[in-house]
């Protein structure tokens, strides 16, 4: 009998205990506590007490149905747990890559529910919502909840339906001056794009420095300094229409602080290499403009020589 191939051969499950870190300080953990076979997935996010209110437990169980543990057995230190049995797993390459897809969204997915419970709050306050009659009939404002996730230390996201929009803040703090100075600029650029003809269809974007904005001064103990700034996306039920739309622009507007934090840091770090480069062309040009010292040899008239300048 001829031995199998290397092909044919299944990979042994070996033990596991791996931790990492992902963006705003949200903790995994994977590990094969009791068998090689079953892989746990733990995850620990700071704003899980927030979510919990919005419905991010439910959402999950919906999302991942048997794979998700039961709060009771949920590892410690962690917020929710998923056991993947390695011996029960969809058959072709094609599902086995959309399941390690899929869990690579765990985070994605827990803060997706306060957004989609945004949505759907401004879909019924939408179809209640009576316009004014006459002039002497005064607008009547439809709001839904207000939703606040602590997502950061000193950092929020804030949510609140009414009957034509979903408003979306974000509270985020710059640790140095020219940190909120680049910031304004690229928030700026936000406002200046969406004139163009192409983007119109973009949320509408505005910044404010220091003050909070209207609809959520009146919370309490909100910072106001000049290094905190606040960020609003206004979400128009096109953003949203149709649950293809609404997953792209909960995915999108849930990394909006690192995108804007990210590219913060890579400009200063261009700028810094570009002054380097100048810096070393200057001391290049300093080099050359040097003045080359003269010396001329001599001979005495026994044959020795010496230099003179």
């Amino acid at each position: 009998m001829s031995s199998p191939t290397a092909s044919s051969t299944k990979p042994r499950p070996g033990r596991a205990d791996i931790q990492f870190v992902d963006y705003d300080s949200v903790r995994f953990h994977i590990s094969t506590p009791e068998s090689k076979t079953v892989l746990l997935l733990s995850m620990a996010i700071q704003c899980w007490p927030d979510l919990l209110k919005y419905g991010s437990r439910e959402h999950l169980e919906k999302e991942y149905g048997d794979y998700i543990l039961p709060q009771s057995q949920t590892e410690s230190e962690y917020d929710v747990s998923f056991a993947i049995d390695l011996e029960r797993l969809p058959q072709s390459d094609e599902e086995k890559a959309e399941l390690i897809r899929h869990f690579s969204l765990v985070k994605r997915n827990a803060l997706a529910a306060p957004f989609l419970g945004s949505f759907e709050e401004q879909r019924h306050l939408a179809e209640t919502y009576k316009p004014p009659q006459g002039l002497d009939d005064q607008p009547r404002e439809s709001q839904g909840e207000l939703k606040v996730i602590n997502y950061r230390d000193g950092e929020a996201i804030f949510l609140r339906a009414s009957h034509d929009r979903v408003t979306v803040i974000f509270s985020t703090e710059f640790k140095e001056e020219t940190d909120r100075i680049f910031g304004r600029v690229f928030l700026q650029e936000f406002y200046d794009a969406r004139k163009l003809q192409a983007l119109q269809s973009a949320p509408q974007v505005t910044y404010s420095n220091r003050e909070p904005p209207l609809e959520i001064r009146h919370l309490p103990g909100l910072r106001r300094n000049e290094n905190v700034g606040y960020v609003t996306f206004i979400l128009a039920p096109r953003h949203f229409a149709n649950p293809e739309l609404a997953i792209g622009t909960i995915s999108r507007i849930q990394l909006f602080r690192d995108y804007l934090h990210y590219h913060i840091k890579c400009s200063k770090a261009y700028m810094h290499s570009r002054m380097r480069y100048r810096v070393a062309e200057f001391l290049k040009i300093l080099n050359r403009a040097k003045p080359e010292v003269q010396t001329h040899e001599r001979k005495t008239i026994s044959g020795r020589t010496f230099r003179s300048r």
